[in-house]
């Protein structure tokens, strides 16, 4: 996988450049297709899998346009986290660029239940996420299983990046059913199974279940294709749920509007000093 800059207005590319001729999908919810354990983004036959953390990493630094280039079906899962992402974007340099960035505000609640699962988008002065983890396995009762966060650089990169991707047995060997997860391990996940968490080193916080719901959240709402002002619950979701909420939102009339803010603005505080278009460098 390689990140090359690219101009105002661009957004995220992800271009499969195993293929010929090379194949360029857009990071948008209208290229989103079917999946449950990961995100996957397709165009006619072509798909790519697995784009939420790295999508997240984005929404987290504030990156707006980038090229992402990569040599197969499915992104590289690091450490199962985003913070490598985080980590290699730093080490490139973010640059502001030209153009004012466009903000998607939402003015009025957006909801979708499905059994006891919710997940909803409510207007709100800046973007925070608030999840509830529920599951009946022992370990859980032991966690923290509801976080909020009020998404800045600094928050994503002290709460959120460092959260890894966790699974049940039942969920590795379906994901190992469909093709994926072909490189999985204890070195880029949390597993566990019956008696509790697999991983010698442990959980890296109580919190890191539900932390790393938010990480995904975050990274699937990037599909809306611009960064978002309001406030993201949800309770027993995921990917589907996310991505089913997404477009309620785009399909229902006056439910947001895309605005900017300039110099002098009444700018909301988490977002007062990025008012610019970003680039990773």
């Amino acid at each position: 996988m390689t990140f090359r800059p690219a101009p105002v207005d661009t957004g995220i590319l992800f271009v499969r450049t195993d293929l010929a001729p090379e194949v360029v999908i857009p990071a948008r919810i209208d290229y989103a297709g079917e999946s449950r354990l990961a995100t996957r983004l397709e165009k006619g036959p072509v798909s790519i899998m697995t784009v939420e953390h790295l999508l997240s990493a984005l929404a987290g630094m504030a990156i707006d346009n980038l090229l992402v280039e990569v040599h197969g079906p499915e992104l590289p899962i690091m450490d199962g986290s985003a913070n490598p992402f985080v980590f290699l974007l730093q080490a490139a340099g973010v640059e502001a660029q030209s153009a004012a960035r466009r903000y998607l505000r939402v003015c009025r609640k957006v909801v979708l239940s499905e059994g006891d699962a919710e997940v909803s988008l409510s207007p709100h002065d800046g973007f925070r996420l608030e999840y509830t983890f529920v599951h009946d396995h022992p370990l859980i009762q032991h966690l923290i299983a509801s976080s909020a966060v009020d998404l800045t650089t600094m928050s994503y990169i002290k709460e959120v990046a460092r959260a890894r991707t966790f699974g049940f047995l039942a969920d590795y060997e379906a994901m190992l059913g469909m093709n994926l997860a072909k490189g999985g391990s204890l070195s880029n996940a949390v597993l566990v199974d019956d008696q509790g968490v697999v991983n010698e080193d442990g959980l890296r916080g109580r919190d890191e279940f539900v932390k790393h719901k938010i990480l995904d959240a975050i990274g699937d709402l990037y599909l809306l294709g611009a960064p978002l002002l309001g406030v993201f619950r949800g309770v027993k979701s995921g990917h589907a749920m996310n991505r089913r909420l997404m477009q309620r939102l785009l399909d229902s009339p006056n439910a947001f509007e895309m605005v900017t803010f300039a110099a002098g603005d009444d700018v909301p505080g988490a977002i007062k000093n990025v008012d610019r278009q970003a680039v990773a460098i």
